[in-house]
Parts: C-alpha cells; structure tokens; sequence
C-alpha cells in the first residue's frame, strides 16, 4: 500500500429504476483514514457502498482510489477495493482455511496476512478445519473480515459489520480496522453501533441533502 493518494470521490450521483438514489455526494479518505456512512433506512447507504465497490455504476461522478479511476480502469479500481455486505457470503462446503487460501491464491500477491493469522486474528484458528455450515452466524461474519484481511485491498467497505458479533467479536473487528489502517488501508463503513470508528468524520444520507459531510 505504497501509494500515498487515499480514496477520492466527487459529485457522485446514482439513479436506480429511474429514481435517483444519490446526489452530489464528495468525499475523501486519506491514507489510514475511515468515514462512517449514517442515516435513515432507504437514504442510499448499501447502494453508495455497492458504487464504491465498482458493482453499480455511477450515473455522474468521479471514483478514484490511490490515482486509479474507476472509469479509466475498472479492474485496477476494483482490485484495491474489498466489500462486506450484508450477506457474509460464505461457501457453505469449505472450511475456513479452505477459503482463506482461495482468497490468498485470488489477492495475487497483494495479500498482507496469511490465512492462519487472519483465523487467529478474528479468533476463528481453532475452527479452521470445521467446515462453514457448521458456524454459527457471528462465526461466518468473522470469517467474511478474515477474507478482506487476506484479499490485500486498500479500502474496506462495510455494511453493518458489527451485525451478529458478540461483545469479543467486536473488540476484534476494531482491533482488525485498526491493524488496516495502520499499515495506510482505508474504511468506510455504514453502522449503528460503535466498535472503535466513533471518532471518524460522518457522511450523513437522507432524502433532503446527500452530501452532508461532518467531523
């Protein structure tokens, strides 16, 4: 993560199924930095997340992550990106390890943890062998974080990360921002509860003003 520009976002606007979804939002996150998403149900949070990502295309905008836009190169844009959403996503049929080593091998010498320090790291070693129909939710949300740790992005998109972990799986998933952003890896995350980005500027969404951005 070499690269000092952060991500860089300017006069984003989305339109799904015709109705426009975002507006004028601009922002920026620098080296090691993290911005919380907040605001009411259905003020475009997972869609921002899902624009960021690469996977729902910008109506008018410019997305940039350390120099590579996201229109000028879709693939470099989005191999420095790794989301969270809802949906852990999780192969039911693997073990952990076994995924861990598929998202190592996908990284392509990216990667800044190996797959049993990611397992330690959201306190999962133990279960690497146990395969994934058997964890329990909380257990595969862990596992999801331990897969961003091994894909080697630069920015963490998080959809309500915190949902389905315990009082140590939170303590964990901050300790493991923490980590990220200390080696100059970025977060954004949409969230309602606090796990150690409560002092981090807010992007507030809602119907009236999509752009508002506070310290």
């Amino acid at each position: 993560m070499s690269d000092q520009a952060g991500l860089e976002v300017a006069e984003l606007g989305c339109r799904r199924g015709g109705r426009r979804v975002l507006l004028d939002v601009t922002f920026a996150v620098p080296r090691g930095g993290a911005l919380v998403v907040t605001g009411p149900n259905g003020a475009g949070k997972s869609t921002l997340l899902r624009v960021l990502a690469g996977l729902c295309p910008p109506s008018e905008g410019r997305l940039a992550i350390a120099g590579n836009v996201l229109a000028e190169d879709p693939s470099a844009y989005r191999a420095r990106v790794g989301l969270l959403g809802h949906d852990s996503a999780i192969k039911l049929t693997e073990t952990p390890a076994e995924a861990l080593r598929f998202w190592t091998g996908y990284a392509g010498g990216r990667s800044t943890a190996s797959p049993s320090d990611a397992l330690a790291a959201v306190g999962l070693l133990e279960l690497a062998g146990l395969p994934c129909r058997h964890l329990s939710a909380g257990q595969r949300r862990r596992l999801a974080l331990a897969r961003l740790m091994v894909r080697g992005a630069d920015l963490w998109l998080l959809d309500e990360p915190a949902v389905g972990l315990d009082a140590d799986g939170l303590t964990r998933l901050g300790a493991v921002l923490a980590r990220h952003r200390a080696t100059g890896g970025m977060v954004v995350a949409t969230t309602h509860v606090e796990f150690g980005l409560g002092g981090e500027p807010h992007l507030t969404l809602g119907p009236a003003s999509l752009d508002g951005l506070a310290a």
